[in-house]
C-alpha cells in the first residue's frame, strides 16, 4: 500500500494537521470543507497505528450522551465523504448476538429505553446473518444506525484523495517538531501555518508529555488476528458479543449489565482476565478481522500472548459454531486510553491544539470531534 503525497511543503497554509489517522484526516476534510487552506504531516510512509489496526467498525448504537451526538455527526459525515471520496462505507448494521438470558436482557432493555435504534432478533435470524451460528445462542439485535468500512485500505484511500483536493496537500515521512507560535517546524523544514491541530493519538507524549501527563494518557494494547470465514460466509454487520454489551455505554448502562457482568465473571473469568471485547467484522476480500483484547501501560511490551489469542478464537468460533479458526494474519494494536474522559480536546493558544481520542471510539467519533473543532 502506498499513498499519493506532496513531498515538498508549502510555504503556509491556514491549517496544519499533525497525524494522517482518522482523526487527523477528519479535522483536515473538515478544515478543507470550511474553506481553509489545509496541510497534513505524517512522520511514517502511509497510515500504520491504531486508524488500521482495528475492526472499521463505526460503533454508533453503543454511544451515549456527549459520544452518541458526536457519533450521530460523524456518521452523517462518514457516508458524505466516502461518496466523495469514492470509499465504501457499509450501512449493514451491527449484530449484537445474545448467548444467555442476561446478554439479551440487555438488548431488550435498551430496546425499551431507545425504541428504533435496534431490532430485537430471534436464534433463527441470527443463524441466517452469520451463516451459522453455536447451539447457545437464544438471540440478538441489529443495531440499525452501525457503519462498517476497511480499515486496511480506507484510511490510505481518504489520505490519496485528500491529496488531490485543491488547497489541501498531504506529506508523509514529515514529522512535526513543534512551532514557535507562527511557524511549524517539520523535518522538511517551515510552514507557517495561522492553526496547528496535533491529531497524534497514544504518541501525545513524545510531543506534549507534559499535557499528556496531565489527562492520564496511556497506552492501551490489544490483541487482533485475521481468520478465514468458516466455509466461505458472509457476514454484512460488525458481529458483538456479551463482551461488547459491557464495553459500549449504551449497553453498560442498563440494569439488566449488573446481571450480565456476574454471570460473566463467574462462568469466564478468562474473558474478564484479558479485558475482552469479543466481536469481529468481515473485510471485502471475505476473511475476518477476530479480536480483542486490553492491556494498557505508559509503554507496552510488544509481544502477544498464544494464550489471549486462544481465548477469543475459542469464544469466535462458538460463536460461529466451528470447532476452529484459521489464523492468517496476528498483530498488536495500540492505541490511546485515559480514565479521565473519551477523548481529549486541548487549546494550548490561539494557535496550537490537540484532539486525540483516548477510548479506542476513533472511527466512530472522528468525524463529529472535527466538526466540533472547525
Amino acid at each position: 500500500m502506498s499513498t499519493a503525497q506532496t513531498t515538498e511543503l508549502p510555504r503556509s497554509c491556514d491549517v496544519l494537521v499533525v497525524g494522517a489517522g482518522i482523526v487527523g484526516l477528519a479535522h483536515a476534510v473538515a478544515a478543507l470543507d470550511a474553506g481553509y487552506r489545509v496541510s497534513v504531516v505524517e512522520r511514517d510512509t502511509r497510515p500504520v497505528g491504531a486508524s488500521i489496526r482495528n475492526f472499521g467498525h463505526v460503533c454508533v448504537t453503543g454511544q451515549t450522551g456527549d459520544l452518541a451526538e458526536l457519533a450521530a455527526v460523524s456518521r452523517e459525515r462518514w457516508l458524505a465523504v466516502t461518496e466523495r471520496a469514492g470509499i465504501s462505507a457499509l450501512q449493514s448494521g451491527g449484530i449484537a448476538v445474545a448467548r444467555s438470558p442476561q446478554e439479551q436482557a440487555v438488548l431488550d432493555e435498551l430496546r425499551s429505553r431507545r425504541p428504533g435504534a435496534l431490532e430485537l432478533l430471534t436464534a433463527a435470524q441470527v443463524r441466517a446473518a452469520l451463516g451459522g451460528c453455536g447451539e447457545d445462542v437464544v438471540g440478538g439485535a441489529h443495531l440499525r444506525a452501525d457503519l462498517r468500512v476497511d480499515p486496511r485500505t480506507t484510511v490510505d484511500d481518504l489520505a490519496r484523495w485528500l491529496a488531490t483536493q485543491p488547497n489541501a496537500s498531504v506529506h508523509f515521512r514529515t514529522a512535526y517538531l513543534g512551532t514557535d507560535g507562527t511557524h511549524a517546524e517539520t523535518t522538511r523544514g517551515r510552514i507557517r501555518a495561522d492553526r496547528i491541530i496535533v491529531c497524534t493519538g497514544h504518541d501525545l507524549d513524545h510531543l506534549y508529555p507534559a499535557l499528556a501527563e496531565q489527562h492520564d494518557v496511556r497506552r492501551c494494547a490489544l490483541q487482533m488476528g485475521l481468520v478465514d470465514a468458516p466455509g466461505g460466509r458472509t457476514i454484512a454487520p460488525a458481529v458483538l458479543t456479551g463482551t461488547s454489551l459491557l464495553r459500549y455505554d449504551a449497553f453498560a448502562e442498563t440494569a439488566a449489565a449488573a446481571d450480565l457482568r456476574t454471570r460473566l465473571e463467574a462462568d469466564h473469568p478468562e474473558l474478564s482476565t484479558i479485558d475482552a471485547n469479543v466481536m469481529f467484522t468481515q473485510r471485502p476480500d471475505g476473511r475476518l478481522l477476530v479480536g480483542d483484547s486490553h492491556r494498557s501501560e505508559h509503554t507496552v511490551d510488544p509481544f502477544l500472548d498464544e494464550d489471549t489469542t486462544d481465548t477469543i478464537a475459542g469464544e469466535i468460533g462458538r460463536v460461529l459454531g466451528v470447532d476452529s479458526l484459521r489464523f492468517r494474519q496476528r498483530w498488536q494494536g495500540v492505541y490511546a486510553t485515559s480514565n479521565r474522559a473519551p477523548y481529549l480536546a486541548a487549546d494550548l493558544d490561539d494557535h496550537l491544539s490537540v484532539r486525540i481520542v483516548t477510548s479506542g471510539v476513533g472511527m466512530t467519533i472522528a468525524f463529529g470531534l472535527a466538526a466540533r473543532a472547525l
